[in-house]
C-alpha cells in the first residue's frame, strides 16, 4: 500500500484549518484523486490554547515554523502564515533548503521575493506550488500555465480583489460613498480593522504581478506594477459610469506591447456589455487573451476557508501524484527579459470630472488646456444649470497618451473655476 503524503501547516489561521477540515472531511475523494491519502502529522501557529473550532490532538505542534520544515517526517510543507518577509520568508526558505516541496497561498511573499525562491526551488529540484496565492478557489495558476502552455498570451485581465469589488457594487447599487461602504464592509468581515492592502491596490497589485510572470514568462516584478487603489472613486462617478454606459472596477492589466509588459492596477470604466463588468459583490475574475484560445474567462469566490483551501488541496493532490511544473512555467534560462513599460508610456481613453464655476467661459478654457496638451474629446456632459455655482462637468477623451493626459491635468486643476481636484479613471474598452 502506498505510504500517505505527510503534511506540515504552518498557520492556523482561516486558511489553515480550511485546510486541515478539507483534508479531513474529504479524505476519501481527494486519495481517490491523488492516488493516496494526504494526512496533516504536524502544525506550527503562535498561540497553543486558542480554540480553532478544530482537534489537533495527535498532531506534532512546532512553535517555530522553521523547526517545522526539519521535521523529517514531514513531506510537505504548506505556508499559510502571509506576509512578504518574517516567518512565512524563513519558513519556505528552510523548506526549499531542505529539498522538500512547498504549498503557498502567501500572494506578497511571491511578489516580492518569488524570483529568489523560483530560483532555490529550481537548484534543489522540488516544486514551489501556489495556486492558491492568486484568486481564491479559482484555478487560474494552472490554467495559465498548463491550460494554456501552448498559446502565447497577449493580456491578463482580473478583478483580483474581493473587498474592493464589494465596495464598489454597494456604492453602485445603493448610491453610497467610498467611506460608508467601507465601514459596512468591515462590520461584515468583508474588510480588514485596516484596509489599506485592499482598497489601496496593493493587494491586487501582488496578484497581478504573478499572473503577469505566469502569463509572459519572466521573473516577477512586483516593483513595475502601477498602483492606484479605490479612495478617490465616487458616488458621482459611478453615477455618471452608468448613464455612460459603464461600471467602474478595480483592475488588474497586464499587457504585452512592442515595447515590454504593461503591468497596472486601477479603477476602470469597463462596457457594461463586457462579461468582466458583471462580476459584483466579493467575487473575482480572471481573463485571459490567447493567440490560439482566444479569450477564456475564470470566475468564482477569491478569498475565504473554502475556496482558498480547496486552491491549496488541489497543489497537494498534484504533489501526491508526483506533477509538478518550474514555478514560472518555464526554466530560469528560458524566460523572457521583456523590459516593463512604465505607466506615463500607457495610451487610453480617460474620463475626467470636474467640479467647476458655472459661468461663460469655463469649459472654452478647460477644453483650451486640453487641446495645447494634443488630447482630443469624445465628448461631454453636464446637467442643467447653477449659474455661479458649482456643478460637475464630465469630458470623455479619445485614446491619448497618459504623460500628455497628466500634464492637461495639472494645468485644468489650476484654473480658479475648477473647484476641486478632477477625478480621472481610465476606460478599457475590453
Amino acid at each position: 500500500m502506498t505510504r500517505p503524503l505527510s503534511v506540515g501547516i504552518a498557520g492556523l489561521g482561516t486558511v489553515g484549518t480550511g485546510v486541515l477540515t478539507m483534508l479531513r472531511e474529504n479524505a476519501d475523494v481527494i486519495a481517490a484523486r491523488a492516488g493516496r491519502s494526504i494526512a496533516v502529522t504536524a502544525v506550527s501557529a503562535r498561540d497553543r490554547t486558542r480554540d480553532r473550532g478544530i482537534s489537533l490532538s495527535g498532531l506534532r505542534w512546532y512553535d517555530d515554523p522553521v523547526e517545522l520544515a526539519a521535521d523529517p517526517a514531514v513531506d510537505v510543507v504548506v505556508e499559510v502564515i502571509g506576509g512578504s518577509d518574517g516567518p512565512a520568508r524563513a519558513l519556505v526558505e528552510a523548506a526549499l533548503a531542505a529539498k522538500k516541496p512547498v504549498v503557498t497561498a502567501n500572494k506578497a511573499l511571491l511578489a516580492v521575493h518569488g524570483a529568489e525562491l523560483a530560483a532555490m526551488a529550481e537548484q534543489t529540484g522540488v516544486p514551489l506550488a501556489f495556486e492558491a496565492a492568486v484568486a481564491g478557489g479559482i484555478p487560474v495558476i494552472k490554467a495559465l500555465r498548463e491550460g494554456l502552455a501552448g498559446n502565447r498570451l497577449s493580456r491578463v485581465t482580473g478583478i483580483l480583489n474581493g473587498t474592493c469589488n464589494y465596495i464598489l457594487t454597494v456604492m453602485r447599487e445603493r448610491g453610497r460613498e467610498f467611506t460608508e461602504v467601507l465601514h459596512e464592509a468591515q462590520k461584515l468581515g468583508y474588510a480588514e480593522a485596516d484596509p489599506s492592502f485592499d482598497v489601496d491596490g496593493i493587494d491586487a497589485a501582488h496578484k497581478l504581478a504573478i499572473l503577469a510572470a505566469l502569463a509572459f514568462g519572466r521573473p516577477v516584478a512586483f516593483d513595475a506594477v502601477y498602483v492606484e487603489g479605490i479612495r478617490q472613486v465616487s458616488a458621482v462617478d459611478i453615477a455618471f459610469a452608468g448613464e455612460l454606459g459603464y461600471r467602474i472596477k478595480l483592475l488588474g492589466i497586464a499587457r504585452r506591447t512592442d515595447a515590454g509588459i504593461e503591468a497596472r492596477v486601477h479603477p476602470c470604466m469597463v462596457p457594461l456589455s463586457a462579461p468582466i463588468a458583471r462580476v459584483d459583490g466579493v467575487f473575482n475574475a480572471v481573463v485571459a487573451e490567447g493567440d490560439f484560445v482566444g479569450r477564456v474567462m475564470l470566475e468564482g469566490r477569491g478569498a475565504g476557508a473554502g475556496p482558498t483551501a480547496s486552491a491549496v488541496v488541489a497543489d497537494l493532490v498534484d504533489l501526491a501524484r508526483g506533477r509538478f511544473t518550474p514555478v514560472w512555467g518555464a526554466g530560469s534560462g528560458a524566460l523572457s527579459d521583456a523590459p516593463s513599460v512604465p505607466m506615463a508610456a500607457h495610451v487610453g481613453a480617460y474620463y475626467l470630472r470636474l467640479m467647476v464655476v458655472d459661468r461663460p467661459g469655463v469649459i472654452a478654457d478647460v477644453t483650451a488646456v486640453l487641446r495645447d496638451a494634443g488630447v482630443s474629446l469624445e465628448s461631454m456632459l453636464q446637467h442643467g444649470r447653477s449659474p455661479g455655482e458649482a456643478v460637475p462637468v464630465v469630458l470623455v477623451t479619445h485614446e491619448t497618451g497618459e504623460a500628455a493626459m497628466r500634464s492637461a491635468l495639472a494645468r485644468i486643476a489650476a484654473l480658479d473655476a475648477v473647484l476641486e481636484e478632477p477625478a480621472l479613471i481610465r476606460i478599457e474598452t475590453a
